[in-house]
């Protein structure tokens, strides 16, 4: 493996091979993180021979400061904080009520678009592998371990093909098991790590979930 990947179908398949212990197992259940987690998990789902589906997540980024998160909310209802960064940030409580309001709309019109009136797989008892195209601080991937877990699944699998060491680390708390093929010093944006990150579209989106739905 080297980086940058190429993009993210040749970072879904070098997952996808790093997973490869729960290939054609029973019981298992791909769930990506829209949208850049999708035609990642596309790859990890084709190569295991599981079911796909999402878990959509929304970052609760800093008022002023987007790009830092302060939490994030999952499907289901689900909200985690930063506290670190909120108590250094002296976020109010007003300003963050207003952000998750704002991003709980986002994440049911994504809900809405994506999957209809399609039914939430059971994942009770199932072994549930949550990918995406890579994680920053870790936030919406803690939202997204912590909402599943609610399912009472068998086990919380969490992939992705690039993070910080110390973002890992801290989400091994999180997961029965994390796999992330790189970890680079001097991490800063995930794009950096890709040759091609052009932004995934609702309508990729929808064409891969269609593909899939559809077999």
């Amino acid at each position: 493996m080297s980086l940058p990947f190429p993009d993210r179908e040749a970072a879904g398949q070098q997952l996808a091979e790093a997973l490869d212990e729960y290939r054609d197992r029973d019981n298992i259940l791909i769930l990506a993180l829209p949208r850049g987690g999708v035609p990642v998990a596309y790859q990890v789902a084709e190569h295991l021979g599981a079911d796909l589906d999402l878990m959509i997540v929304r970052k609760l980024g800093m008022p002023g400061h987007e790009e830092l998160a302060i939490g994030a909310i999952a499907s289901g209802g689900e909200r985690i904080l930063n506290e670190d960064i909120l108590t250094y940030s002296q976020v109010s409580e007003e300003a963050l009520e207003e952000v998750t309001a704002r991003e709980r709309r986002e994440l049911q019109r994504r809900e809405q678009a994506y999957r209809d009136d399609r039914p939430w797989p059971d994942m009770t008892r199932t072994t549930v592998i949550l990918v995406d195209d890579g994680l920053a601080t870790g936030a919406t991937m803690r939202a997204a371990a912590t909402a599943v877990k609610r399912h009472q699944p068998r086990e919380v699998v969490i992939a992705v093909p690039v993070a910080p060491e110390e973002t890992i680390e801290k989400l091994r708390a999180t997961a029965d098991n994390v796999v992330c093929l790189e970890t680079p010093p001097a991490f800063g944006a995930i794009g950096r790590w890709y040759r091609n990150f052009d932004q995934v579209s609702d309508d990729e989106v929808r064409t891969i979930l269609n593909r899939v739905w559809r077999t």
